[in-house]
């Protein structure tokens, strides 16, 4: 079995560390500097999008892990001309799912396949086995599917349908994340202004042994509170990179009320500036699952504005 990644960040990276793990052969390009575990675990690294195709045999498999919008697109103008019809280009990022679908028709063209990839379970999952989300034609997933199956924990495949279809249901994936992450901080919040003295990592870990909300949210709330900084020194102000503002788009075409997720939405936006307990406890849990940062993140602020949701959803050139 053989992947070709590129983009070795906190997803890519890891996904070729469990990959390298398994005797999967891994050739990777990246533009940040590779972590020496990978190099030293066997990684085969391409210094140029000739070199990354010359060192994959076909008919190639590739995954992308890089963030959604323009670096995608740009990605896929260097590498198509060094592919070969038969080819498969996936995208494991949180692209929009109809920038994904016209990926798909451009590559169709090509003779080249493109599967939207929707991916979660964080950094821990791209390590240890995540969850994947696939839409494409199912001659090409056929062919890859026993690689992502070795990626993945038990039943953590599925193929969702034509293509977007994956990227479509990583997106309503997303949303309900957030109305989750809002539920559990106003909760915790309430706990916190209680007249009575809980210890609340304790009460986290007793919810998470048979209560109906038990899970992977609360198990990492309770690691937050014992293992993180101390809650009130976490900076309230909760960065994203704006995908969930798609779905919310997606829902007003539609017509679809979804008054949860869209609150949880403005919810997060107020948090900047704001000092509350329950942006601190969503702050926690998703530096817990996605090592996201505390507080501003000039970065992750360019893509949200250059990259993802502005030049969809604003209009921003």
């Amino acid at each position: 079995m053989e992947l070709g990644v590129i983009g070795l960040g906190k997803m890519g990276g890891n996904l070729s560390l469990q990959a390298l793990d398994k005797q999967i052969r891994v050739v990777g390009l990246s533009a940040s500097p590779i972590p020496k575990e990978l190099i030293d675990k066997g990684l085969i690294i391409a210094t140029d999008y000739a070199d990354f195709t010359q060192d994959l045999a076909k008919p190639r498999k590739i995954i992308l892990y890089v963030p959604a919008g323009p670096p995608v697109d740009a990605v896929l103008e260097d590498l198509t001309p060094q592919l070969d019809p038969g080819d498969i280009v996936m995208d494991g990022g949180n692209s929009y799912y109809r920038d994904s679908i016209n990926r798909y028709h451009q590559l169709q063209e090509k003779g080249i396949s493109f599967i939207d990839v929707g991916s979660s379970g964080g950094p821990s999952g791209g390590l240890n086995g995540a969850c994947f989300m696939l839409g494409g034609d199912k001659k090409a997933v056929s062919q890859v599917l026993p690689i992502l199956e070795k990626l993945a924990v038990p039943d953590g495949v599925y193929y969702a349908g034509p293509s977007g279809a994956g990227h479509f249901v990583k997106l309503v994936h997303n949303g309900i994340e957030f109305g989750m992450l809002q539920s559990i901080g106003e909760g915790f919040a309430l706990l916190k202004s209680s007249e009575y003295q809980l210890n609340l990592a304790d009460l986290f870990h007793n919810w998470n042994h048979g209560s109906v909300i038990r899970g992977w949210l609360i198990e990492l709330m309770e690691k937050a509170l014992k293992e993180g900084p101390p809650l009130d020194e976490i900076n309230p102000y909760i960065e994203d990179t704006g995908e969930v503002n798609w779905l919310v788009s997606e829902a007003v075409c539609r017509e679809i009320p979804i008054p949860v997720i869209s609150q949880a939405v403005w919810e997060l936006m107020q948090s900047r500036g704001q000092e509350n307990n329950a942006y601190r406890a969503v702050s926690a849990l998703r530096h817990q699952f996605g090592g996201h940062p505390f507080g501003p993140s000039e970065s992750i602020q360019r893509e949200r504005r250059e990259g993802r949701v502005a030049p969809i959803l604003c209009q921003v050139t």
